[in-house]
């Protein structure tokens, strides 16, 4: 591969044409750097295209576990929300060793396939726009179109004024008829599990961006894919330590305001957050997960240290998300008592 072709343009999306040698087999892929400031570290991240289909390669270079995003997508499977497979890897590029990279699959047309889910849309919340609000936060003003923050993916030319009417549609000024109006075109019960699942493993940047939302084809109904957890577990997304209480218990957003004001949503949601702290959401079920990958990826992480931490730093990261997950349960349980 030429690298100064990629190297010639951080910010562009366009695909570069490499081979790829994976577990002796030799193949011909295109390739291009992915993020936003990560594209700045001196670990890059990757989108490479492989048999027609698109893997992630996270350098997780803001993360000195290297286990956030799969911890919180194998997570997500526990609670009964759809998220994307992981695995980690060595990478090396033109024989330079890269060191540890975590593969994710792409959420696409192959994510639905393999699980037998018929999704007649997708879109990507790609910027915090994709707030579920009539309003931007950016100019404190109306929106110039309820799209703004959200990249279409596939689906009919139908489909992207289907999505901008129910985005429309969850801000009627009646209590009753939004409730209504939401239960006909919104999965509530995997929309409130793709909450809890923000909300406690502490993804602040996961509310109003950082997730895919599809119509599910024989519902008709939308629901909620998890996407970009490496700010989770008691670090934020640039690895700094966060307090274990600096996600609300009720995220934040638009449309969860709205859902929230109904108590039979409400008992649902609190729910589903006690039935996560009797099984999941417990170091008993949780540590042995984390401690298995921190284990797979600790040899190397000794070979390949890091320019932003140390091996020391690696060491430590099983005590840190032992210490969020106790914390966290703590917290939750106190404003389950008082709120729901």
């Amino acid at each position: 591969m030429n690298a100064d072709l990629l190297e010639r343009n951080l910010w562009t999306d366009r695909y570069v044409p490499a081979v790829m040698k994976t577990d002796g087999r030799t193949a011909p892929v295109m390739l291009r750097y992915r993020g936003g400031h990560t594209r700045e570290y001196p670990k890059r991240s990757y989108d490479i295209v492989r048999d027609g289909e698109t893997y992630h390669y996270n350098a997780e270079f803001d993360d000195p576990s290297l286990i956030r995003n799969a911890l919180s997508f194998a997570f997500f499977g526990m609670i009964g929300v759809p998220a994307p497979r992981t695995k980690h890897v060595l990478l090396r590029r033109n024989n330079e060793n890269l060191g540890v990279y975590l593969e994710i699959e792409s959420v696409g047309k192959r994510f639905f396939k393999k699980r037998g889910i018929g999704a007649s849309s997708l879109f990507y919340a790609v910027n915090e726009q994709a707030n579920f609000s009539e309003i931007s936060p950016d100019s404190g003003r109306s929106k110039s179109s309820m799209l703004a923050g959200y990249e279409f993916k596939f689906g009919s030319t139908d489909e992207k004024t289907r999505f901008e009417r129910f985005l429309l549609g969850i801000h009627r000024t009646d209590p009753k008829e939004t409730a209504a109006f939401i239960e006909r075109h919104l999965d509530v019960d995997n929309y409130l599990r793709w909450l809890a699942g923000a909300v406690l493993t502490g993804n602040y940047d996961g509310f109003e961006q950082n997730y895919a939302v599809y119509r599910h084809t024989r519902s008709g109904k939308y629901r909620m894919i998890p996407w970009d957890y490496e700010g989770t577990w008691g670090r934020n997304c640039y690895g700094q330590i966060v307090d274990s209480d600096t996600v609300s218990v009720t995220g934040h957003n638009r449309l969860t305001e709205k859902l929230l004001k109904h108590r039979n949503y409400r008992r649902e949601y609190g729910g589903i957050l006690r039935d996560a702290l009797k099984g999941p959401f417990t170091e008993r079920k949780m540590m042995p997960i984390a401690d298995r990958m921190l284990s797979k990826v600790a040899p190397y992480m000794k070979k390949y240290v890091e320019d932003r931490w140390t091996y020391d730093d690696f060491l430590c990261e099983s005590d840190l998300i032992r210490k969020y997950i106790r914390e966290r349960r703590s917290i939750v349980k106190r404003e389950l008592e008082k709120r729901f």
